[in-house]
Parts: structure tokens; C-alpha cells; sequence
């Protein structure tokens, strides 16, 4: 009796401990502060937005979180995380005064059932630091120390290259964001339904994260990808860089879907002169029509008007049911 007495004691102060060791655990956790962004100019739906969403990998920054107008927590949604997420909803509130239309056309595609129903992740970026976030970071390690220091001089930064950020902040996406965005909202949370987008160095950083986390995201979208990587220049080494990067580290074919776009006015000119480059990479790897589109946009330039007016392509591309 006297041993049974003994195991129920050590039993309850084990739970105990246990307990108020996740409790401590649970409030160690930085807050995250969402709340409904009611003064967003929208088409439909509603934007979460929390302001400084908390990293220990990246400086904190804004995440907004758009839910469609059907949303419900009776279904489960796909997710689609974008890069600078200030300009996909609003643009009453962008430097431009321009936005994707982001609301307007995801909204079309679910009612007219083109695509499975969805959410949109917006991360917003930091101006100051945005290369530095978003140029994949791994892709350096293809470079010389001449052609590292002729990357550093049309990088329009003078930092050191060491304090490139862009497998920090696919740390911070794929390790802090998306299991808040699992849990709190009722979507799916496997590679099946995780896509991300973006356009220009968020094309970039877009193929760069499906290529680092094939097992986490099924698609990428890579909307006037940014492939001369900084300032565009004669002896620019980081195309170069990118291009031997992708070849390395390329998603499988099988079960990834691939989306690249371009058009040729303002800095856009600079990008039909590498879309044979990456037909070859992505055709020499298996991949078909069925999941690999490189798209030419004539007459169209580097401006969120441009990507407004096609984003329901590669949205399709994506999330088609």
C-alpha cells in the first residue's frame, strides 16, 4: 500500500512539474496582437493585420491576413503566403498608390469556383533592408570573392554580404508564421495546400523558398522575377549565381508546380533575355505545361498595375481545383 501511496505522489508532482513547465513555456512565447484592420479599403472579405509580428530570426514587421468573404470555421482553407504584403489589398494606403487587386480577384476565382478556397498571408517588407531579406542568400556561395565584392557594389548597400537575411526570414516564415497561421485559422497546414508568391526580388525569394522548403510549399508564383538579382549592370555576377543555385536545388517535378512571368518595359527589359534559361532548367528537370508556365507579357512593366492585371494567371496556376 505504502508503494502505491509513493507512485501516486511521484506521479502527481511529475504532472505538476510538467504542467507549469509548459505553462512557463506558454507564456515565454512572444504575444502575437491580430486584430481586424477595419479601415482597409476592400472588395470583399476582411484584413487581420498584426503590426509587429514577433521573430527571432528577422526584424519584426507588419502580417496582414486576408480572409475571404465565405470564411468560415466549418472548412478548411488553402494559404498563400506573398511578399510585401502592404501592397496587395489597399491602395489608398501603398507609396504608389497601386495594389494587386489581391481581394478583387481571389474573391472572383472562389465564387466562379476556378480555385479551392483560400487565405492570403501578406508579410509586409522593411524598405531599408528589403534585398537583404529577400535575395536568396544560399545563392552566394556560387560566387568568387571578386565577383562577391562586384555583387556588394550594385547591391546599393554597403553592408556586408554576411548580413544577407533571406534564410533568416524563410526561418521566420516557415518556423514562427505559418504554425501561428495553423493553428489560429482553419486551414490546411500540409505541403498540399501552402503555396507562396511574389513578384520582383519576391520572385526571388518566392522560387528561393519552395527550393529551401520543397516539403513545405507545393507551388510558387514568381511574377517578374527579379533575376538580375540587384542593379541591373554589364558585369553583374548574380545571375550567374541564382541560375547555378536553382540548378542545384530545383523542386521535384512530381509534386511541385512552378509559375515564372515577364514582360519587357522598365525594369522588366532586363528579364526576357533569361527566360530561355529557365525553360531549359525547369524542362531538363521534367517538368511540363502541367506545371511549369514561363510567361511573356508584352508591353507590360515592373508595377503593381502590370501584376494586377494577370494576377488571376498564376493564382489559376496554383490553386485550380
Amino acid at each position: 500500500m505504502k508503494n502505491i501511496l509513493f507512485l501516486l505522489f511521484v506521479a502527481i508532482l511529475f504532472s505538476c512539474n510538467t504542467t507549469e513547465k509548459i505553462k512557463k513555456q506558454e507564456e515565454s512565447k512572444p504575444r502575437v496582437n491580430a486584430y481586424e484592420l477595419t479601415s482597409a479599403n476592400l472588395a470583399a472579405g476582411k484584413l487581420i493585420r498584426v503590426d509587429s509580428f514577433p521573430s527571432k530570426n528577422i526584424k519584426p514587421r507588419p502580417v496582414d491576413i486576408w480572409l475571404p468573404a465565405n470564411y468560415s470555421n466549418d472548412k478548411k482553407y488553402a494559404v498563400l503566403y506573398m511578399h510585401d504584403g502592404q501592397n496587395l489589398f489597399d491602395e489608398t494606403t501603398t507609396w504608389n498608390k497601386q495594389e494587386w487587386k489581391i481581394d478583387e480577384v481571389a474573391t472572383e476565382l472562389m465564387q466562379k469556383k476556378i480555385t479551392r478556397d483560400f487565405i492570403v498571408v501578406g508579410i509586409h517588407n522593411i524598405p531599408q533592408i528589403r534585398w537583404l531579406d529577400l535575395f536568396p542568400e544560399k545563392a552566394m556561395q556560387n560566387l568568387s570573392d571578386k565577383e562577391i565584392k562586384e555583387a556588394q557594389s550594385i547591391s546599393n548597400t554597403k553592408v556586408d554580404l554576411k548580413d544577407l537575411k533571406g534564410d533568416e526570414y524563410l526561418q521566420f516564415l516557415v518556423k514562427e508564421l505559418k504554425p501561428y497561421v495553423d493553428k489560429t485559422y482553419s486551414v490546411h497546414s500540409n505541403k498540399q495546400n501552402t503555396f507562396i508568391m511574389g513578384s520582383s526580388m519576391g520572385g526571388l525569394m518566392s522560387m528561393y523558398a519552395i527550393a529551401e522548403y520543397p516539403n513545405v510549399f507545393k507551388g510558387a508564383a514568381c511574377v517578374s522575377t527579379h533575376w538580375v538579382g540587384a542593379t541591373p549592370s554589364k558585369n553583374n555576377p548574380l545571375p550567374k549565381a541564382i541560375f547555378n543555385y536553382l540548378e542545384n536545388t530545383i523542386p521535384n517535378s512530381k509534386d511541385h508546380i512552378m509559375y515564372f512571368d515577364y514582360g519587357n518595359k522598365t525594369l522588366d527589359q532586363f528579364y526576357p533575355k533569361y527566360a530561355p534559361r529557365v525553360d531549359s532548367i525547369f524542362l531538363k528537370n521534367g517538368y511540363t505545361a502541367q506545371n511549369f508556365k514561363n510567361l511573356f507579357f508584352e508591353g507590360t512593366d515592373h508595377s503593381e498595375k502590370s501584376w494586377q492585371q494577370r494576377v488571376d494567371i498564376p493564382l489559376t496556376f496554383l490553386l485550380k481545383k
